[in-house]
């Protein structure tokens, strides 16, 4: 069972841009996680093709079960 957090801003041109955390802390605290998306705002040391992160819009945890099957 795999973990990602995914964090959700919007773009200079009015998109949305995702960045992913594998494995993230558990339990998430949500107050950490929106500081921690305006520092990264702040920063602006991202830019996408859409432009810089202007706004936190949303996160999120993403729970993936893989179960593989043996085909004979």
């Amino acid at each position: 069972m795999a973990k990602t957090l995914e964090l959700q801003f919007g773009t200079e041109l009015g998109k949305t841009a995702n960045l992913s955390v594998e494995n993230p802390k558990e339990p998430i605290d949500e107050a950490v996680v929106k500081q921690s998306m305006a520092q990264i705002i702040a920063s602006e040391i991202f830019t996408t093709s859409s432009g810089k992160f202007v706004a936190a819009k949303g996160a999120r945890v993403i729970d993936r079960n893989v179960t593989d099957y043996e085909l004979v």
